[in-house]
């Protein structure tokens, strides 16, 4: 059901990544995407656990 007709409306990082770097072997600019998608996860995380502290008095570390 993946295919490049549907590129466009089903991909998501993860796959965008893997089809950058090992189907077009662009390995820099799909470390970078990837990087960039550990960094706004661990933010989210990080902002999430802060929120979590404040308002429920719980974290997770």
């Amino acid at each position: 059901m993946y295919n490049p007709l549907v590129y466009e409306s089903g991909d998501v990082i993860g796959t965008f990544v893997y089809r950058m770097g090992l189907g077009q072997q662009d390995y820099s600019f799909s470390t970078a995407v990837g990087l960039f998608n550990s960094a706004v996860g661990f933010l989210l995380i990080v902002i999430g656990n802060m929120l979590s502290c404040k308002f429920l008095q719980r974290s997770i570390w």
